[in-house]
């Protein structure tokens, strides 16, 4: 695949990703979490870090060059 496609994609991915993630996040925390200051702040700072790692990995796919796998131009 193009780069320049593989960037559009995973732009893409990354910005719908991480909003449905955002809204999740929050629902999961109002419904699930105590109103207690000390586990709120645990839960979303925990909640604010995890999403990191895939994002991480789709940047990485995204920043792999194009395959040269025998393919004629």
């Amino acid at each position: 695949m193009e780069p320049k496609y593989k960037k559009l994609i995973g732009v893409i991915v990354l910005i719908v990703g991480l909003t449905v993630y955002a809204f999740a996040a929050m629902g999961l925390g109002v419904a699930y979490v105590p109103e207690m200051w000390m586990v709120e702040l645990l839960y979303y700072a925990t909640a604010g870090v995890i999403w990191v790692w895939p994002a991480g990995k789709l940047i990485a796919w995204m920043s792999r060059p194009k395959a040269s796998g025998g393919e004629q131009s």
